[in-house]
């Protein structure tokens, strides 16, 4: 099922989120949702709290960074060489041990944010531990665009979104955009809830 992902402004999207158990009901649909939802906005990550729930959980998949090379540009690395092609999965609970190496731009996007890019840096290689779907816990090292990707979404479960790693002229330039996301006064291709939005529109 496609859930709506929630735009910017949505207090849920700047709370921490809380960790779960084994026992958080029908973890495994909402799982398979947020996965179905994330394909239907063209997205590479997905974290709970993108779609009203405040818990330590995101799901990512960087195929469409092999599949869409030319948004990656020629300076960054091979995505296939870094097994990107096959980078599907689950986190939940997930803690970032360390982030460690050197700090490297790249112009992210976020689907509670749409239409907007912006440069934004961070450490190159992380290590990380979390529970997947089926409880197996994992210690693992990812560096690059995939560690990119996690820590994007770890974000997320932080209450952090992209656009506060930019500077305070940055996000005063973008005050106007931002605010229409929040009202809805933006066209999307994917299901999305507004929190400003107006009753009627």
């Amino acid at each position: 099922m496609i859930l709506p992902i929630v735009a910017y402004g949505d207090p849920v999207l700047k709370k921490e989120a809380e960790e779960i158990d084994k026992d958080y009901p029908e973890l495994k649909a909402l799982i398979d949702n947020m996965f179905e939802t994330m394909y239907d906005a063209s997205g590479v990550g997905l974290a709970a709290p993108q779609v009203g729930k405040s818990i330590r959980l995101f799901v990512v998949d960087g195929t469409p960074f092999v599949e869409d090379e030319e948004d990656i540009g020629e300076d960054g690395p091979d995505p296939k060489a870094m097994g990107m092609e096959n980078f599907k999965k689950v986190f939940i609970n997930p803690v970032i041990e360390e982030e460690e190496g050197e700090e490297w731009g790249f112009f992210e996007g976020c689907l509670s944010i749409p239409k907007i890019r912006e440069e934004v840096f961070r450490k190159e290689k992380i290590h990380i531990s979390y529970f997947d779907e089926n409880w197996n816990f994992h210690e693992e090292t990812y560096d690059g665009y995939a560690a990119r990707i996690i820590q994007h979404e770890y974000d997320h479960v932080d209450g952090i979104l992209f656009t506060d790693h930019l500077s305070a002229l940055k996000r005063r330039l973008l005050t106007k955009r931002l605010q229409n996301i929040s009202r809805g006064e933006i066209r999307v291709d994917y299901k999305m809830k507004f929190p400003l939005l107006k009753k009627g529109r």
